[in-house]
Protein backbone atom coordinates (compact mmCIF):
# COMPACT_ATOMS: atom_id res chain seq x y z
CA UNK A 1 0.00 0.00 0.00
CA UNK A 2 1.30 3.46 -0.87
CA UNK A 3 1.50 6.19 1.73
CA UNK A 4 -0.43 8.58 -0.50
CA UNK A 5 -3.47 6.32 -0.02
CA UNK A 6 -3.23 6.69 3.75
CA UNK A 7 -2.67 10.44 3.41
CA UNK A 8 -5.54 10.96 0.97
CA UNK A 9 -7.23 13.54 3.18
CA UNK A 10 -4.10 15.51 4.02
CA UNK A 11 -1.66 17.74 2.13
CA UNK A 12 1.08 15.13 2.24
CA UNK A 13 4.16 15.71 0.11
CA UNK A 14 7.20 13.49 -0.15
CA UNK A 15 9.79 16.29 -0.29
CA UNK A 16 11.02 15.77 3.29
CA UNK A 17 11.60 12.02 3.11
CA UNK A 18 13.72 10.27 0.50
CA UNK A 19 12.12 7.76 -1.92
CA UNK A 20 14.06 4.90 -0.34
CA UNK A 21 12.73 5.81 3.11
CA UNK A 22 9.16 5.89 1.82
CA UNK A 23 9.67 2.60 -0.05
CA UNK A 24 11.07 0.94 3.08
CA UNK A 25 7.96 1.85 5.08
CA UNK A 26 5.53 0.92 2.28
CA UNK A 27 7.17 -2.50 1.97
CA UNK A 28 6.33 -3.28 5.61
CA UNK A 29 2.65 -2.32 5.48
CA UNK A 30 0.12 -5.11 5.92
CA UNK A 31 -3.67 -4.98 5.81
CA UNK A 32 -6.11 -6.44 8.32
CA UNK A 33 -9.66 -6.25 7.03
CA UNK A 34 -8.48 -3.52 4.63
CA UNK A 35 -7.04 -1.48 7.52
CA UNK A 36 -3.29 -0.78 7.14
CA UNK A 37 -0.91 -1.85 9.90
CA UNK A 38 2.85 -1.80 10.34
CA UNK A 39 5.21 -3.48 12.78
CA UNK A 40 6.77 -0.69 14.85
CA UNK A 41 10.55 -0.52 14.56
CA UNK A 42 10.88 0.08 18.30
CA UNK A 43 7.85 -1.58 19.95
CA UNK A 44 8.00 -4.60 17.62
CA UNK A 45 4.23 -4.92 17.49
CA UNK A 46 1.63 -4.14 14.87
CA UNK A 47 0.33 -0.59 14.94
CA UNK A 48 -2.59 0.85 13.01
CA UNK A 49 -1.24 3.22 10.38
CA UNK A 50 -2.80 6.62 10.96
CA UNK A 51 -1.19 9.57 9.17
CA UNK A 52 0.57 10.55 12.40
CA UNK A 53 1.86 7.01 12.91
CA UNK A 54 3.26 7.00 9.37
CA UNK A 55 5.25 10.15 10.12
CA UNK A 56 6.53 8.57 13.33
CA UNK A 57 7.59 5.36 11.56
CA UNK A 58 9.29 7.30 8.78
CA UNK A 59 11.27 9.28 11.32
CA UNK A 60 12.11 6.19 13.35
CA UNK A 61 13.49 4.65 10.15
CA UNK A 62 15.61 7.78 9.59
CA UNK A 63 16.85 7.83 13.18
CA UNK A 64 18.04 4.23 12.84
CA UNK A 65 19.33 4.19 9.26
CA UNK A 66 20.57 7.75 8.74
CA UNK A 67 21.50 9.02 12.19
CA UNK A 68 22.58 5.59 13.45
CA UNK A 69 20.68 5.48 16.74
CA UNK A 70 19.93 1.90 17.84
CA UNK A 71 16.31 1.02 18.50
CA UNK A 72 17.37 -0.11 21.98
CA UNK A 73 18.00 3.55 22.93
CA UNK A 74 14.52 4.66 21.79
CA UNK A 75 11.20 4.71 23.55
CA UNK A 76 7.83 5.36 21.89
CA UNK A 77 4.96 6.99 23.78
CA UNK A 78 7.44 8.01 26.46
CA UNK A 79 5.67 9.21 29.65
CA UNK A 80 6.40 12.82 30.62
CA UNK A 81 5.23 13.88 34.07
CA UNK A 82 3.68 17.25 34.86
CA UNK A 83 2.84 16.93 38.55
CA UNK A 84 -0.02 14.43 38.66
CA UNK A 85 -0.61 14.64 34.93
CA UNK A 86 1.20 12.34 32.55
CA UNK A 87 1.49 12.97 28.82
CA UNK A 88 3.23 10.87 26.22
CA UNK A 89 6.00 12.07 23.91
CA UNK A 90 5.99 10.38 20.51
CA UNK A 91 9.67 9.38 20.54
CA UNK A 92 12.39 9.68 23.16
CA UNK A 93 16.05 8.84 22.56
CA UNK A 94 17.81 8.09 25.81
CA UNK A 95 21.29 9.28 26.73
CA UNK A 96 23.93 6.66 25.87
CA UNK A 97 25.81 7.17 29.16
CA UNK A 98 22.74 7.62 31.35
CA UNK A 99 19.84 5.51 30.02
CA UNK A 100 17.40 7.06 32.50
CA UNK A 101 17.91 10.55 31.02
CA UNK A 102 16.30 11.75 27.80
CA UNK A 103 18.68 13.01 25.11
CA UNK A 104 16.25 13.83 22.26
CA UNK A 105 12.48 14.31 22.34
CA UNK A 106 10.48 14.03 19.08
CA UNK A 107 6.94 15.22 18.48
CA UNK A 108 5.41 13.76 15.29
CA UNK A 109 2.29 15.24 13.72
CA UNK A 110 0.23 14.39 10.67
CA UNK A 111 0.95 16.51 7.57
CA UNK A 112 -1.91 18.98 8.05
CA UNK A 113 -0.91 19.68 11.62
CA UNK A 114 1.07 22.83 12.46
CA UNK A 115 0.62 22.90 16.23
CA UNK A 116 2.58 21.01 18.84
CA UNK A 117 5.78 23.04 19.17
CA UNK A 118 4.76 24.49 22.53
CA UNK A 119 3.83 21.00 23.66
CA UNK A 120 7.23 19.73 22.54
CA UNK A 121 9.02 22.48 24.44
CA UNK A 122 7.08 21.62 27.57
CA UNK A 123 8.29 18.01 27.24
CA UNK A 124 11.86 19.24 26.92
CA UNK A 125 11.55 21.50 29.95
CA UNK A 126 10.07 18.71 32.03
CA UNK A 127 12.67 16.08 31.04
CA UNK A 128 15.64 18.48 30.66
CA UNK A 129 16.37 16.92 27.29
CA UNK A 130 18.92 19.09 25.43
CA UNK A 131 17.52 18.43 21.92
CA UNK A 132 14.03 18.40 20.42
CA UNK A 133 12.50 17.65 17.01
CA UNK A 134 9.10 18.68 15.64
CA UNK A 135 8.07 16.98 12.41
CA UNK A 136 4.83 16.72 10.45
CA UNK A 137 5.98 14.81 7.37
CA UNK A 138 6.39 17.97 5.29
CA UNK A 139 8.42 20.17 7.61
CA UNK A 140 10.91 19.53 10.37
CA UNK A 141 12.33 21.81 13.06
CA UNK A 142 15.30 20.93 15.26
CA UNK A 143 15.85 22.73 18.57
CA UNK A 144 18.34 22.77 21.39
CA UNK A 145 17.54 23.90 24.90
CA UNK A 146 19.79 26.75 25.86
CA UNK A 147 20.08 27.82 29.49
CA UNK A 148 20.83 31.54 29.83
CA UNK A 149 22.67 33.38 32.60
CA UNK A 150 19.34 34.67 33.90
CA UNK A 151 18.19 31.05 34.45
CA UNK A 152 15.62 31.25 31.68
CA UNK A 153 15.34 28.62 28.97
CA UNK A 154 15.59 29.61 25.30
CA UNK A 155 14.98 27.27 22.38
CA UNK A 156 17.22 27.87 19.38
CA UNK A 157 16.96 26.08 16.07
CA UNK A 158 19.63 23.63 14.95
CA UNK A 159 20.59 22.84 11.37
CA UNK A 160 20.14 19.17 12.23
CA UNK A 161 20.41 16.82 15.17
CA UNK A 162 23.69 15.03 15.90
CA UNK A 163 24.27 11.56 14.49
CA UNK A 164 25.03 8.79 16.96
CA UNK A 165 28.76 9.50 16.61
CA UNK A 166 28.43 13.30 16.97
CA UNK A 167 27.79 15.59 19.90
CA UNK A 168 25.58 18.65 20.20
CA UNK A 169 28.77 20.74 20.26
CA UNK A 170 29.78 19.30 16.89
CA UNK A 171 26.53 20.54 15.36
CA UNK A 172 26.69 23.94 17.07
CA UNK A 173 30.28 24.53 15.91
CA UNK A 174 29.68 23.51 12.31
CA UNK A 175 30.51 26.06 9.60
CA UNK A 176 29.35 25.89 5.98
CA UNK A 177 30.03 27.55 2.65
CA UNK A 178 27.47 28.73 0.10
CA UNK A 179 27.36 25.41 -1.79
CA UNK A 180 26.55 23.58 1.43
CA UNK A 181 23.85 26.14 2.23
CA UNK A 182 22.23 25.43 -1.14
CA UNK A 183 21.88 21.77 -0.17
CA UNK A 184 20.41 22.63 3.23
CA UNK A 185 17.99 25.33 2.02
CA UNK A 186 14.76 24.83 3.91
CA UNK A 187 12.74 26.87 1.44
CA UNK A 188 13.54 24.32 -1.27
CA UNK A 189 13.71 21.15 0.80
CA UNK A 190 10.59 21.73 2.87
CA UNK A 191 8.60 23.80 0.35
CA UNK A 192 8.21 26.56 2.93
CA UNK A 193 7.94 30.31 2.47
CA UNK A 194 10.37 32.78 3.98
CA UNK A 195 7.43 34.40 5.77
CA UNK A 196 6.94 31.11 7.71
CA UNK A 197 10.37 31.50 9.28
CA UNK A 198 9.69 35.15 10.04
CA UNK A 199 6.47 34.15 11.80
CA UNK A 200 8.52 31.69 13.89
CA UNK A 201 10.89 34.51 14.85
CA UNK A 202 8.00 36.80 15.76
CA UNK A 203 6.34 34.12 17.87
CA UNK A 204 9.54 33.08 19.63
CA UNK A 205 11.36 36.37 20.12
CA UNK A 206 10.27 39.62 18.50
CA UNK A 207 6.91 39.86 20.23
CA UNK A 208 8.74 40.44 23.53
CA UNK A 209 11.91 42.10 22.27
CA UNK A 210 10.63 45.68 22.37
CA UNK A 211 11.74 46.45 18.80
CA UNK A 212 10.15 47.20 15.44
CA UNK A 213 9.74 43.75 13.87
CA UNK A 214 9.80 45.14 10.34
CA UNK A 215 13.05 47.03 10.85
CA UNK A 216 14.94 44.29 12.65
CA UNK A 217 13.93 41.47 10.31
CA UNK A 218 14.71 43.74 7.35
CA UNK A 219 18.21 44.30 8.76
CA UNK A 220 18.77 40.57 9.22
CA UNK A 221 17.65 39.75 5.68
CA UNK A 222 19.83 42.60 4.40
CA UNK A 223 22.90 41.21 6.20
CA UNK A 224 22.16 37.65 5.13
CA UNK A 225 21.83 38.63 1.47
CA UNK A 226 25.26 40.25 1.63
CA UNK A 227 26.74 37.17 3.32
CA UNK A 228 25.34 34.90 0.59
CA UNK A 229 26.62 37.23 -2.13
CA UNK A 230 30.17 37.04 -0.77
CA UNK A 231 29.89 33.27 -0.33
CA UNK A 232 28.68 32.77 -3.89
CA UNK A 233 31.86 34.42 -5.22
CA UNK A 234 34.33 32.55 -3.01
CA UNK A 235 34.09 28.78 -2.49
CA UNK A 236 36.43 29.00 0.52
CA UNK A 237 34.36 31.63 2.31
CA UNK A 238 32.64 30.31 5.44
CA UNK A 239 29.26 31.96 5.85
CA UNK A 240 29.10 34.36 8.77
CA UNK A 241 25.33 34.52 9.18
CA UNK A 242 25.13 31.44 11.36
CA UNK A 243 25.99 30.19 14.80
CA UNK A 244 29.35 28.41 14.75
CA UNK A 245 30.13 27.95 18.42
CA UNK A 246 30.00 31.69 19.15
CA UNK A 247 28.80 33.14 22.40
CA UNK A 248 25.79 35.44 22.03
CA UNK A 249 28.06 38.49 22.29
CA UNK A 250 30.51 37.10 19.72
CA UNK A 251 27.66 36.34 17.33
CA UNK A 252 26.26 39.86 17.78
CA UNK A 253 29.65 41.37 16.91
CA UNK A 254 29.92 39.13 13.84
CA UNK A 255 26.44 39.99 12.53
CA UNK A 256 26.93 43.71 13.27
CA UNK A 257 30.12 43.67 11.18
CA UNK A 258 28.30 41.88 8.36
CA UNK A 259 25.47 44.41 8.46
CA UNK A 260 27.88 47.36 8.33
CA UNK A 261 29.60 45.86 5.28
CA UNK A 262 26.22 45.36 3.58
CA UNK A 263 25.33 49.02 4.27
CA UNK A 264 28.53 50.13 2.53
CA UNK A 265 27.81 48.03 -0.55
CA UNK A 266 24.10 48.85 -0.83
CA UNK A 267 23.88 52.44 0.32
CA UNK A 268 20.82 54.49 1.14
CA UNK A 269 18.80 51.81 2.95
CA UNK A 270 19.84 51.96 6.61
CA UNK A 271 21.51 54.54 8.79
CA UNK A 272 21.13 52.87 12.19
CA UNK A 273 22.35 49.63 13.76
CA UNK A 274 20.79 46.27 14.64
CA UNK A 275 18.89 46.85 17.88
CA UNK A 276 18.29 43.24 18.92
CA UNK A 277 20.01 42.11 22.09
CA UNK A 278 22.66 39.37 21.73
CA UNK A 279 20.32 36.69 23.09
CA UNK A 280 17.41 37.73 20.86
CA UNK A 281 19.68 37.98 17.83
CA UNK A 282 21.03 34.49 18.50
CA UNK A 283 17.56 32.94 18.22
CA UNK A 284 16.79 34.89 15.04
CA UNK A 285 20.03 33.84 13.37
CA UNK A 286 19.54 30.19 14.28
CA UNK A 287 16.08 30.30 12.66
CA UNK A 288 17.26 31.89 9.40
CA UNK A 289 20.72 30.40 8.98
CA UNK A 290 19.63 27.44 6.82
CA UNK A 291 17.36 29.51 4.58
CA UNK A 292 18.85 30.50 1.20
CA UNK A 293 17.64 33.82 -0.17
CA UNK A 294 19.60 34.29 -3.38
CA UNK A 295 18.91 32.15 -6.45
CA UNK A 296 15.38 31.53 -5.27
CA UNK A 297 12.54 33.27 -7.05
CA UNK A 298 12.34 36.95 -6.09
CA UNK A 299 8.80 36.29 -4.83
CA UNK A 300 10.33 34.41 -1.88
CA UNK A 301 11.89 37.60 -0.52
CA UNK A 302 9.21 39.94 -1.83
CA UNK A 303 6.45 37.93 -0.15
CA UNK A 304 8.25 38.15 3.19
CA UNK A 305 8.67 41.91 2.95
CA UNK A 306 5.03 42.34 1.97
CA UNK A 307 3.99 40.33 5.01
CA UNK A 308 6.07 42.56 7.28
CA UNK A 309 4.69 45.75 5.74
CA UNK A 310 1.15 44.43 5.96
CA UNK A 311 1.59 43.89 9.67
CA UNK A 312 3.22 47.23 10.35
CA UNK A 313 1.11 49.61 8.28
CA UNK A 314 -1.28 48.17 5.68
CA UNK A 315 -4.60 49.98 5.80
CA UNK A 316 -3.19 53.05 7.51
CA UNK A 317 -2.46 54.82 4.23
CA UNK A 318 -4.84 53.15 1.82
CA UNK A 319 -2.20 50.72 0.56
CA UNK A 320 -2.92 47.64 -1.47
CA UNK A 321 -0.34 45.09 -2.59
CA UNK A 322 -1.17 43.49 -5.94
CA UNK A 323 -0.88 39.68 -5.98
CA UNK A 324 2.27 38.63 -7.79
CA UNK A 325 0.48 36.40 -10.29
CA UNK A 326 -1.64 39.41 -11.31
CA UNK A 327 1.52 41.49 -11.74
CA UNK A 328 3.09 38.78 -13.85
CA UNK A 329 0.00 38.64 -16.09
CA UNK A 330 -0.05 42.43 -16.54
CA UNK A 331 3.63 42.58 -17.42
CA UNK A 332 3.23 39.85 -20.01
CA UNK A 333 0.31 41.73 -21.53
CA UNK A 334 2.29 44.99 -21.62
CA UNK A 335 5.33 43.15 -23.02
CA UNK A 336 7.87 45.92 -22.24
CA UNK A 337 10.86 46.38 -24.56
CA UNK A 338 14.50 47.06 -23.82
CA UNK A 339 14.38 50.60 -25.27
CA UNK A 340 11.17 51.61 -23.45
CA UNK A 341 10.94 53.58 -20.21
CA UNK A 342 8.87 52.05 -17.42
CA UNK A 343 7.60 54.00 -14.43
CA UNK A 344 5.34 52.97 -11.57
CA UNK A 345 4.04 56.02 -9.72
CA UNK A 346 2.62 54.03 -6.79
CA UNK A 347 5.24 51.30 -6.67
CA UNK A 348 4.89 49.90 -3.18
CA UNK A 349 7.62 47.27 -2.89
CA UNK A 350 8.23 47.58 -6.64
CA UNK A 351 6.53 44.37 -7.76
CA UNK A 352 5.54 45.72 -11.19
CA UNK A 353 8.94 47.20 -12.01
CA UNK A 354 10.83 44.11 -10.80
CA UNK A 355 8.68 41.79 -12.91
CA UNK A 356 9.18 44.13 -15.87
CA UNK A 357 12.94 43.98 -15.31
CA UNK A 358 12.93 40.19 -15.32
CA UNK A 359 10.70 40.12 -18.40
CA UNK A 360 13.12 42.27 -20.40
CA UNK A 361 16.16 40.49 -19.00
CA UNK A 362 14.82 37.18 -20.25
CA UNK A 363 14.51 38.67 -23.74
CA UNK A 364 18.06 40.01 -23.58
CA UNK A 365 19.48 36.71 -22.39
CA UNK A 366 17.59 34.86 -25.11
CA UNK A 367 19.11 37.16 -27.74
CA UNK A 368 22.56 36.51 -26.25
CA UNK A 369 21.93 32.74 -26.24
CA UNK A 370 22.17 32.66 -22.45
CA UNK A 371 20.00 30.64 -20.06
CA UNK A 372 17.18 32.61 -18.47
CA UNK A 373 18.48 31.86 -14.97
CA UNK A 374 16.96 33.19 -11.75
CA UNK A 375 15.78 36.76 -11.41
CA UNK A 376 17.11 37.19 -7.89
CA UNK A 377 20.61 35.85 -8.39
CA UNK A 378 24.22 36.27 -7.32
CA UNK A 379 25.35 35.87 -10.94
CA UNK A 380 26.95 38.90 -12.54
CA UNK A 381 24.65 40.80 -14.89
CA UNK A 382 25.49 41.56 -18.50
CA UNK A 383 26.03 45.25 -19.50
CA UNK A 384 22.73 45.41 -21.41
CA UNK A 385 20.86 44.16 -18.35
CA UNK A 386 22.36 46.73 -15.96
CA UNK A 387 22.00 49.54 -18.49
CA UNK A 388 18.29 48.77 -18.86
CA UNK A 389 17.75 48.99 -15.09
CA UNK A 390 19.85 52.15 -14.81
CA UNK A 391 18.32 54.08 -17.70
CA UNK A 392 14.74 52.86 -18.15
CA UNK A 393 13.20 51.70 -14.84
CA UNK A 394 11.66 54.15 -12.35
CA UNK A 395 9.56 53.58 -9.25
CA UNK A 396 7.99 56.16 -6.94
CA UNK A 397 6.11 55.73 -3.68
CA UNK A 398 5.20 58.02 -0.79
CA UNK A 399 5.75 55.36 1.91
CA UNK A 400 9.33 55.34 3.14
CA UNK A 401 9.32 51.70 4.32
CA UNK A 402 8.02 50.42 1.00
CA UNK A 403 10.59 52.51 -0.86
CA UNK A 404 13.46 51.09 1.19
CA UNK A 405 12.28 47.55 0.49
CA UNK A 406 11.88 48.31 -3.22
CA UNK A 407 15.30 49.91 -3.35
CA UNK A 408 16.86 46.87 -1.68
CA UNK A 409 15.30 44.49 -4.20
CA UNK A 410 16.29 46.72 -7.11
CA UNK A 411 19.84 47.25 -5.87
CA UNK A 412 20.49 43.57 -5.39
CA UNK A 413 18.67 42.17 -8.41
CA UNK A 414 19.84 45.07 -10.59
CA UNK A 415 23.49 44.75 -9.62
CA UNK A 416 23.73 48.03 -7.73
CA UNK A 417 21.54 50.32 -9.87
CA UNK A 418 18.24 51.73 -8.65
CA UNK A 419 15.83 54.51 -9.57
CA UNK A 420 13.44 53.99 -6.67
CA UNK A 421 12.40 57.37 -5.27
CA UNK A 422 10.55 58.48 -2.14
CA UNK A 423 8.07 61.10 -3.36
CA UNK A 424 4.34 61.80 -3.35
CA UNK A 425 3.30 61.46 -6.99
CA UNK A 426 0.03 63.29 -6.35
CA UNK A 427 1.80 66.41 -5.15
CA UNK A 428 4.40 67.29 -7.77
CA UNK A 429 4.75 70.88 -6.45
CA UNK A 430 6.52 69.58 -3.34
CA UNK A 431 9.12 67.48 -5.16
CA UNK A 432 11.84 70.13 -5.03
CA UNK A 433 11.21 70.58 -1.32
CA UNK A 434 11.30 66.86 -0.54
CA UNK A 435 14.19 65.91 -2.81
CA UNK A 436 16.91 67.24 -0.52
CA UNK A 437 20.18 65.31 -0.47
CA UNK A 438 19.31 62.98 2.37
CA UNK A 439 20.80 59.50 2.28
CA UNK A 440 17.51 57.71 1.75
CA UNK A 441 16.25 60.10 -0.96
CA UNK A 442 18.31 58.52 -3.76
CA UNK A 443 19.15 61.76 -5.57
CA UNK A 444 20.85 59.98 -8.46
CA UNK A 445 17.62 58.19 -9.38
CA UNK A 446 15.66 61.42 -8.91
CA UNK A 447 17.93 63.26 -11.34
CA UNK A 448 17.61 60.43 -13.87
CA UNK A 449 13.83 60.69 -13.59
CA UNK A 450 13.88 64.43 -14.29
CA UNK A 451 16.18 63.83 -17.24
CA UNK A 452 13.95 61.16 -18.75
CA UNK A 453 11.91 63.54 -21.00
CA UNK A 454 15.13 64.59 -22.68
CA UNK A 455 15.73 61.00 -23.70
CA UNK A 456 12.15 60.49 -24.84
CA UNK A 457 9.69 59.04 -22.34
CA UNK A 458 7.50 56.19 -23.61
Amino acid sequence: MQLNVIFKNTNYGDSLFKPEEIAAIEARITAKKEIPFITCLVRNKDMKLTPEEVVRQLYLYRLINHYGYPASRMKVEYPVHFGRDVKKADIAIMDKDNPSSVYIIVEAKQPKEKDGKDQLKSYVSSTSAPIAVWINGKQVSHYWRKDTKSNTVVFEQLSDIPTVSETLTDVLNESVNYEELKKRDKITNEKRALRDFIVDIEDDILANAGVDSFEEVFKLIFAKLYDELIGSKDANYRLQFRKTGDTDSELKAKIDKLFESAKKKWTGIFSDKILLTPSHLSVCVSTLQDVKLFNNNLDVVDDAFEYLMNKSQKGEKGQYFTPRYVIDMCVKMMNPKENENIIDTAAGSSGFTMHAIFHVWNKIRKELNLPAGEGFTTDERKPRETEFVRDHIFAIDFDEKAVRVARTLNLIAGDGESNVIHLNTLNYDTWNEVASPRQWQYITGYNRLLDTPKRGRR
